[in-house]
Formats: C-alpha cells, sequence, structure tokens
C-alpha cells in the first residue's frame, strides 16, 4: 500500500528541481548588471529567500531535528585529518616489534630458576633493542623541532574571526603532524625506560647469584664429615674415572685412522718443538747481550718485550694446536675434552708467567732489568710466582677433571679446598723468604734503627700478601671454598694486569714520552716541520703520556673488577649514560653536550683571536686612526666576540635569557659584597675605551710613576716606565684619580734648563747666546720661540732658564742633553763660565787683614841674622833648628 508524499515533501522535491535553472538566471544578470563589482560581489553573502518562499537544503531535516547544538546553520565542518606518513608508520611498526620483545624479555625474567647464562642472554637481547630504541629517538628530535617551528609561525588560532579554509587545513596538518611525532617519541622513551629497567633487573640478579655463590658455605676442610664422604665417594669416581679411559681407548679404536693420528702427531710434535724453542732459542732471539754493561732505558725494555712475546706466544699457540687436533679428530670424549682445555691453558699460563717474570726481572741478566729490583727479590719472585702458577694449572686440571667424570660434591670441595692451603702454603713460604736478613748490631743501646731491604720488596706489598694468605688459608679451612678459590684467582689475576700495566707505562713514558721530549728523530723532523719549539714538545709529551697513563690506569682498573662481575655492558652502560645524559632531579647532565657547548666557546674564542689579529696586523694599520682607538676597537672587538661565543654556547646548553637572568639575580648579592672592586674596575675600564682620556702611547703620570700606556684592558691598564718596568694601575684609580697626560691634546713637549754664568759678565749677551743655541736645534720649534728667563742675581753668578717647546714630548731627553753639551760649549768659549769650574769654588774672607799683619810681624821676629850678611836662602826658622 502506497503513501502520496506530503506537501513538504513535494515543495523540497520542487524546489531542488527548479534551484539551477535560478542559479544560471541569477548569474546572467549578474554578470551584465554587477559586472565592476564582481569581486565584492563574489565575497558577499547570498541574498535571503523572499518572503513566503520555503526554500531548504538537504541538511534543513537535521537542522531541524537537532536545534540544541548552538550552531549556526551555515557552519563550515573542521578539515579532516591527515593521514600518518609512511615514514612515521614505519617508525611507529618498529616500536610495535621492540615492545613486544621487551614484555618477552620481562617475562622471562620473571622466572625464579634463571642462571647466569641465562641472564646474559637477556641482557644480550635487550641492548640492542635499546640501542635501536635510542637512535629512533635521536632521529625524531629534528622532524619534531621542525614541525614546531612550522606551527608555531601560523600563530594563535583566532577567537573571534574565522580562518580561511587554506590556513585552517594547514594548521590541522602541522597540528597532526607535532602531536604525531610527539607521540611516537614519548612512547619510544617509555621503552627506553623498560628496557633499562630490565637491564638494571639482569645485573641486580646476577650480583645476588655472584655473592651468594661466593659466600656459599661447604663442609670444612677439618671437617672429619668432609672425609668420610670422600671416602665412600672414592669408589663410584674410580669407577667412572675407568669408564672415562674406556671412551677414550674406544674412540682410538674407532677414529684412530692414519689421518688423524698424522694430525695429531703433528700437532704435538709443534707444540713440543715450539716449547723446546721457546726455552732455548728465545732467549737468544731476545737480543739481550750480556757483554753490554749499561743499556739504555729504550733498549732494555725493547729487550723485556721482546723476551715476553718470544716466550708466550710459541707456548700459546703449542697448546692450542694440540687442542684443536684432539677436537678435530675426536679421539678424545667431549665430557674429557675441557680437561685437554685446562691442562694446555695451564702450560702456556706458567710459560707467560715465566716469561713475564724474565723479560720484567732478568734474574740471570741484571742491567737488563727493568724493575729496579734487587738480585735476590728477582731471584725469589720469579720462584714463587712459577709455583703458584703451577699449582694453580694443577688444581684447574683437577677441578676439570672432576666436571668431567661427574665427581661427588666432597671430592670436588676437598680438591678445591687442598689447593687453596698448597696455594696458601706456597705464598707464605715466599713471603717468609722475602724477610730482610742483613741485621746491623746495634753499638750502644739507643732509639731503635730498621734495618736495610735487601729484598727490593716494599713492606706494604708483603703486608698485602700476608693478609691474602691468612684469608686464603682460614676461608679453605672453614668452608668458604669458592671464597678461597675467588681469592686466589682474583691475586693472580690482578697481580699479572699490576705487572704489566708497570711495563706499560714504563713502556709509554720512554717510547711516546722520550720520543718527544729528547733529542730524537722524530722531535727534530718536528721541530723542523711543523715549527713548534722544544719547550711545546716537551709540554706535548707530557700531555701525552699523562693521557696515555689515564687510559691503561682506566682499563687495567676494569678489568680487574671483570672477575667480580661487572662485564663489557656495564661499563658501555654507564659510560652511554654519563656521555649521554643523566638526571640529578629534575636537571639533565650530559657531558657529550657540556663537551660540545664547551667546544663552541673555543672556537669562538678562537675566531674571535683571530679576527684581532688582523684588525691588529691588517686593517687598523692601514687606516689614519691613532694607536690608541685602534687598540679600544681592537678590545671592544675582542669582548665583544668573547660575549657572542658565550652566549652561543649557553644557548647550546639550553640555558636560556631567563635562566641566566635569575643567575645574574643570585649573583648580585656577591657581586654587591665581594667583587664590588672587580666591577667597579671593569665598568672604569669600559669608560677608559669609550671617552679615551688616555689611549695607547700616551705618556702620563700617575703618582710617582711616569711612563707610556702600553695595554687598556677592562680590569687594569699597562704602563711602561722610563727603566722598562711594568706598572699595573687599577681603572678606577685611572677614573678617580688624578692623572697627568702630556700628550693629551699634542704630543708638543716643553724643556727648560737652568743656567749659571759668572756675575761680571753681560746678561743679555749671555741670554742671546743662550737663544741662539735653542734656535740652531732641529726639535725646537719655531713658533712659541724660545725664551730666556732671567731668575736670579747671586753672588758670584747670575742665573738664567732657557725654555724651549719640542716637537715631541718623547724627545725632552734627547734635547735636553743637546742643548746642555752646546750651551756649555758656547759658553765656554765666550768665558762665561771659567775653566777652572763655577765661581762657586773661590771663598773671599774680608775684615781679616789686622790678623795677617799681626802674623807676619810674629814670623819676622823668629827670622835669625844671616851669615856673613849672605842670606843662604834656606828655612832658619825656629821650627827647622833643634
Amino acid at each position: 500500500m502506497s503513501r502520496r508524499p506530503s506537501a513538504r515533501s513535494r515543495i523540497a522535491r520542487e524546489t531542488r528541481l527548479h534551484s539551477p535553472i535560478r542559479s544560471m538566471i541569477a548569474a546572467g544578470l549578474a554578470a551584465l548588471l554587477l559586472a565592476p563589482g564582481l569581486g565584492w560581489a563574489q565575497s558577499a553573502p547570498p541574498p535571503a529567500p523572499a518572503a513566503g518562499t520555503q526554500t531548504k537544503t538537504p541538511d534543513a531535516k537535521s537542522s531541524e531535528t537537532k536545534p540544541a547544538e548552538g550552531k549556526p546553520a551555515d557552519a563550515k565542518p573542521a578539515p579532516p585529518k591527515p593521514e600518518m606518513s609512511e615514514a612515521l608508520k614505519a617508525v611507529r611498526a618498529k616500536l610495535d616489534a621492540a615492545k613486544n620483545d621487551l614484555a618477552a624479555r620481562e617475562k622471562e625474567l620473571a622466572r625464579t630458576d634463571l642462571g647466569t647464562p641465562e641472564l646474559s642472554a637477556i641482557r644480550d637481547g635487550v641492548g640492542p633493542v635499546t640501542d635501536e630504541i635510542r637512535t629512533i629517538i635521536g632521529r625524531l628530535d629534528a622532524p619534531l623541532e621542525s614541525a614546531r617551528e612550522r606551527l608555531t609561525q601560523l600563530g594563535p588560532k583566532p577567537k573571534d574571526a574565522e580562518e580561511s579554509p587554506e590556513v585552517a587545513q594547514e594548521r590541522v596538518e602541522r597540528d597532526a603532524a607535532v602531536s604525531r611525532i610527539d607521540e611516537t617519541q614519548r612512547l619510544a622513551r617509555s621503552l627506553l625506560v623498560q628496557g633499562d629497567q630490565i637491564i638494571d633487573r639482569v645485573s641486580n640478579r646476577r650480583r645476588e647469584s655472584f655473592t651468594k655463590g661466593l659466600f656459599e658455605r661447604s663442609l670444612a676442610l677439618v671437617s672429619p664429615q668432609l672425609w668420610r664422604r670422600v671416602a665412600a665417594d672414592v669408589p663410584r669416581d674410580v669407577r667412572s674415572l675407568q669408564s672415562a679411559l674406556s671412551d677414550i681407548l674406544l674412540l682410538f679404536s674407532r677414529n684412530g685412522t692414519l689421518g688423524n693420528l698424522l694430525l695429531l702427531g703433528l700437532a704435538f710434535g709443534v707444540s713440543v718443538a715450539l716449547y723446546f724453542g721457546r726455552r732455548n732459542i728465545a732467549p737468544r732471539l731476545g737480543r739481550r747481550d750480556a757483554a753490554m754493561a749499561e743499556p739504555t732505558r729504550r733498549q732494555t725494555l725493547l729487550g723485556a718485550w721482546r723476551v715476553l712475546l718470544l716466550g708466550t706466544v710459541p707456548a700459546v699457540i703449542g697448546s692450542y694446536a694440540v687442542y684443536y687436533a684432539l677436537d678435530a679428530t675426536d679421539l678424545l670424549p667431549s665430557r674429557l675434552l675441557p680437561v685437554a682445555g685446562a691442562i694446555l691453558a695451564g702450560l702456556a699460563f706458567i710459560a707467560f708467567v715465566e716469561a713475564l717474570c724474565d723479560g720484567l726481572l732478568s734474574p740471570d741478566k741484571p742491567q737488563w732489568r727493568p724493575a729496579p729490583v734487587s738480585d735476590a727479590a728477582a731471584i725469589r719472585v720469579t720462584r714463587l710466582a712459577v709455583g703458584i702458577a703451577t699449582v694453580i694449572t694443577v688444581v684447574k686440571s683437577i677441578e676439570a677433571l672432576n666436571s668431567g667424570i661427574s665427581a661427588a660434591l666432597p671430592i670436588s670441595i676437598a680438591t678445591r679446598g687442598i689447593g687453596a692451603v698448597a696455594t696458601a702454603l706456597i705464598l707464605a713460604i715466599g713471603l717468609h723468604r722475602f724477610a730482610d736478613k742483613e741485621e746491623e748490631e746495634e753499638a750502644c743501646f739507643g732509639p731503635y734503627v730498621p734495618t736495610k731491604t735487601t729484598t727490593g720488596l716494599g713492606g706494604p706489598a708483603r703486608l698485602v700478601g700476608w693478609a691474602a694468605t691468612a684469608v686464603i688459608g682460614v676461608a679453605a679451612l672453614v668452608g668458604y671454598v669458592a671464597f678461597a678459590t675467588f681469592v686466589i684467582d682474583q691475586l693472580v689475576w690482578t697481580a699479572s694486569l699490576l705487572v704489566l700495566l708497570y711495563l706499560l707505562v714504563q713502556s709509554a713514558d720512554t717510547f711516546v714520552g722520550g720520543s718527544l721530549s729528547d733529542d730524537t728523530r722524530l722531535a727534530t723532523t718536528l721541530q723542523a716541520n711543523t715549527g713548534l719549539r722544544k719547550r711545546s714538545l716537551n709540554q706535548i709529551a707530557v700531555l701525552s703520556t699523562g693521557a696515555a697513563r689515564v687510559l691503561l690506569f682506566l682499563i687495567v682498573a676494569l678489568l680487574v673488577l671483570a672477575p667480580w662481575g661487572l662485564d663489557s655492558t656495564d661499563i658501555v652502560s654507564s659510560i652511554r649514560q654519563a656521555f649521554f645524559g643523566f638526571k640529578v632531579g629534575d636537571v639533565t647532565i650530559s657531558l657529550s653536550t657540556i663537551a660540545l657547548g664547551l667546544g663552541i666557546l673555543i672556537l669562538g674564542i678562537v675566531i674571535t683571536r683571530a679576527v684581532q689579529r688582523w684588525l691588529e696586523q691588517v686593517y687598523l694599520p692601514a687606516t689614519d686612526l691613532d694607536a690608541g682607538l685602534r687598540n679600544s676597537i681592537s678590545t671592544v672587538s675582542g669582548y665583544c666576540g668573547f660575549l657572542l661565543a658565550l652566549a652561543l654556547a649557553f644557548s647550546y646548553l639550553g640555558l636560556s635569557l631567563e635562566k641566566l637572568t635569575i643567575v645574574a639575580g643570585a649573583l648580585s648579592v656577591g657581586i654587591g659584597f665581594g667583587l664590588q672592586s672587580i666591577v667597579n674596575n671593569f665598568v672604569s675600564g669600559l669608560l677608559l675605551l669609550w671617552e679615551r682620556p688616555i689611549r695607547v702611547g700616551d705618556q702620563v703620570v700617575i703618582g710617582d710613576s711616569e711612563g707610556i700606556v702600553k695595554r687598556i684592558s677592562v680590569r687594569s691598564t699597562e704602563i711602561q716606565t722610563f727603566d722598562r718596568s711594568a706598572v699595573i694601575v687599577p681603572n678606577s684609580n685611572l677614573i678617580s684619580g688624578i692623572v697627568k697626560n702630556r700628550v693629551r691634546g699634542d704630543r708638543t713637549g716643553r724643556v727648560s734648563l737652568t743656567v749659571n754664568v759668572l756675575r761680571n759678565q753681560d746678561p743679555a749677551r749671555a741670554a742671546e747666546m743662550l737663544l741662539a743655541c735653542a734656535a740652531q736645534h732641529a726639535d725646537v720649534l719655531k713658533e712659541p720661540a724660545p725664551r730666556v728667563v732671567f731668575r736670579k742675581i747671586g753672588d758670584p753668578f747670575l742665573e738664567f732658564e732657557l725654555v724651549v717647546m719640542i716637537v715631541d714630548v718623547s724627545l725632552g731627553l734627547k734635547v735636553q742633553n743637546d742643548l746642555n753639551f752646546a750651551v756649555f760649549g758656547t759658553l765656554s768659549q765666550a768665558g762665561f763660565i771659567p775653566p777652572l769650574g763655577p765661581g762657586s769654588s773661590i771663598v773671599t774672607v774680608q775684615g781679616l787683614d789686622g790678623m795677617q799683619e799681626a802674623f807676619s810681624e810674629i814670623a819676622g821676629r823668629f827670622r835669625p841674622p844671616p851669615e856673613n850678611g849672605i842670606d843662604s836662602g834656606r828655612d832658619t826658622s825656629p821650627l827647622g833648628a833643634r
């Protein structure tokens, strides 16, 4: 049964049918009548429908059914968000795979029966995943920053006005890009934290397992129960050993072909030949001539390395050849192959210890000994080291045999305990033999005088040895066999590393430092090709040897800690965390960022110094600027460059202007109290560079010092006096004090001479001669003209002062010297200055005439009469008679 359509439906259908026709007619009329206002018409809203017209759009029904939304009928829908890019999809896929992998690892880690191999496998699997996640996070930084910058350029979204569709679509796309990249990066960071937590849990469980196994107590060696169990388990272990021998014979009968036997025989032959050559031929190839009395340090170390390598490498190759032959020919059961490996590795270890002692201690050739020990100490240390190495080899071989035949636990405990006690006994015997043998008899009772050390082994080393001996022996006896074995292994491992460290450090000092600091061919070549001075090469040598020592010490420290459960993954993780950033509270500290920030600062300072040097040596000398202004420009440019480099470094470190403002506010209190004078000098230096009351090259007088200004910095000014001394004056003294600048306006100077002539000479004539001498000098200015001042009428001289102006104040002493010579010569020739010196040397005493007459009369009365009326002319006064 069909229903007729309603009136509203018919009206809507008719409207839809006639709307295209009406639209075409309206467009034609608008084009004909409103052509000039076409642009405005396009932007104007459509005209309202006429009254009574019920034209409705297809959205009319929805607008009627949802009037509560409060939106206008012409509201535009939001632009659709763009799809995720293919690159971001690939990153999300990698993160999903990493998430699943980490979840599986974490689930496996929840098991309680995991051993060290399983924990290491989990850690080795998590490491590459975290590395990939860390790489993804680093790669997303640049796209995220770029997307945020693009979104920032659009500005905030307007609240009152509407955006154009293009801008709205662009905003939606950029906002979606930022949010998706940010979400991806946050997801990656979350997975990275999860991976780091798994690694930490693995490390903690490994440490717990290591500690538990290390301090696990077993039956003590002094316990009778242990030996009863050993006696009960010996028959079973003997049967297991017989079974193992039967398996060996069976394999020989089954796999003992001619080829396998030849290969095994060849391996044994090569091994014996290498061991024989190591014991007999290697010392000759070491090239340590016993006839050489005093070899150099370089020759001694080279000989030690040759002996070490020639004594170790053949033994290692021979042991490996036999082990490879046994493994390749299948002539030995797989459960007994570790026994052969332990025996062969022990023989190689003994060879290494012998070669190391021979190379470093050289018991038979003391002149080739790099270590500073006595002959007796060298022999005893060699015997002790080889003895301990032999005991350890035997114990390790027996332990491998016990493991191969599945020996009972009491027998394994007894074997390891006896080996630990034997090692402790050998170590105790060796340390006892290191005791000093020479004793000095005391001549009288008095204070204790220690005996001389003859062994060359210091007290601390012997103290550590005795402590280790006691710990090993007691731990083995009371049941801590695993701990005693660990102490032995760690003691041998640490001693070997320290000996190698000593040899490496000495080699670095000799071959690296000595090659650069001594007069070697390398040092001479570097000086000739690079222009470096010998002092610079010595500094480079010291730094190089210091860096080599630090690196060697770090490597040895890490190797020493390796048996304690610290593996390379822990080390790499710690280094990576310290280098790429770790958090202290809310602050992230990254050594790499700090290093790069320092690099930017140093690069900026280097560039600034290069620009300063170019200004001082190339550009500024080519201008007409004076020396003071050139110095100001160079100084200001240097400080501006330094501040710019500092700002760039702070910007790279993430220190914004707001943070620097906070720091400056905190420092203002300290500046107000403790740094007041420094800030005062700094501001005064800026004023000196800006106002330039004194300049570089000026001749100034400050207090009792007079000299030439050589350098003006923001803190102080350097003045060089005429006796070639440097006076450092704080800038605040130059601003607040009194400074006499002789060349502030120009460089002309004033010279004055004081001249004395006899009183009986004509003063006008003397003044004319002085002016003539001044006029003849080339450095005396004609304007203002020289002048003579009649200073004083004295007795018996007249005092004149000759005042002249010179072209440069720096020529004052020269002009004064020349005028003194000229004036003296002129006045002496004219007789104005007596030849015998100045008039002040002639003394005239008046009022003594009466006294002179009295003395004459007295002398006449004492004069005797002449003989025969003839005066002999001799002195016949009573003073000459008896």
